[in-house]
């Protein structure tokens, strides 16, 4: 592959997406960051603190960081506006070389200790804007990316794929996403374009910080050795920069352990995997069903 230089991360003002989009604007490249949140304020914490961020602070970041950001206020909900989206890209930019699907709806309940049933239905719209949405992503950025004969499309997942975490809305989606990797593969190979699914581990984000105050016992220990986001997208350029890499497309990987491989580190520092405490990716299935 091709040095990669334009990349889209979504849901990108803060947390997750906005430290990820930071990473790659370290490594110089163009990142079109999308989010809902333009005026500080949409957004709070499980404390029901506001939480910071924008689209635009986030793009503003990036540039600083030694790319090019640009934000794009856009809601994963809306097909839309996706569509929209996607078509500035391929004018502005002309090609996207790595995608990643951070999109997902939190809801307010999402770490509280309580049976599914007992938490608002509404908890269940991480399916819509999490793994719909991210369906919808990729199937536009393939357009892009097999004409062109290149790119990655990453979907940013945990280990709640695998073991129970937040409930089962929360699971299924990690676990779906997981699943696109596999599958997209399967109908992207030999097109040069690649698909991978990681396994974050906890991630240093506005969320975790008032997670860890507000449940200590069960937050504080992750914490102390928990993975700065852009070390996450230090990973998913190596993926997508390195020819082996097409050899990894389709798999969940688990962060701790790729970056090892890649010899990528977060800040200096290597960070533990969880697998022998919260369990593995699935092994890659070659059977095909048409």
């Amino acid at each position: 592959m091709t040095e990669p230089k334009i990349a889209l991360v979504t849901g990108a003002s803060r947390g997750a997406g906005r430290g990820i989009a930071r990473g790659l604007g370290e490594k110089g490249m163009t990142v079109y960051v999308t989010g809902r949140t333009v005026t500080p304020g949409d957004a709070r914490g499980w404390d029901g603190t506001v939480l910071p961020g924008t689209v635009a602070e986030t793009a503003a970041e990036v540039t600083k960081a030694g790319g090019k950001g640009v934000p794009v206020m856009c809601d994963h909900a809306d097909d839309a506006q996706v569509a929209a989206l996607f078509a500035r890209i391929a004018a502005e930019a002309g090609r996207l070389d790595i995608l990643v699907n951070n999109a997902t709806y939190i809801h307010h309940q999402l770490i509280e200790k309580k049976p599914f049933w007992e938490k608002e239905l509404d908890a269940a719209r991480i399916l819509d804007v999490g793994l719909r949405s991210a369906y919808v992503a990729s199937w536009h950025a393939a357009r892009m990316m097999v004409e062109q004969g290149s790119g990655l499309i990453a979907f940013g997942s945990s280990f709640g794929a695998s073991c129970y975490m937040h409930g089962p809305a929360y699971g299924a989606q990690k676990a779906g996403i997981d699943k696109f990797a596999h599958d997209m593969e399967h109908d992207l190979r030999g097109t040069g374009v690649r698909t991978v699914s990681i396994w974050m581990g906890p991630l240093v984000t506005e969320r975790s910080a008032i997670a860890s105050k507000t449940n200590p016992e069960q937050y504080e220990g992750f914490i102390a050795t928990a993975e700065n986001p852009e070390f996450t997208a230090h990973i998913l350029y190596a993926l997508a920069s390195d020819p082996r890499g097409a050899e990894l497309s389709g798999r969940t990987l688990i962060a701790a352990e790729i970056a090892r491989e890649l010899g990528v580190t977060d800040r200096g520092k290597e960070r533990p995997s969880y697998r022998e405490m919260l369990g593995s990716p699935p092994a890659p299935n070659p059977a095909a069903v048409y």
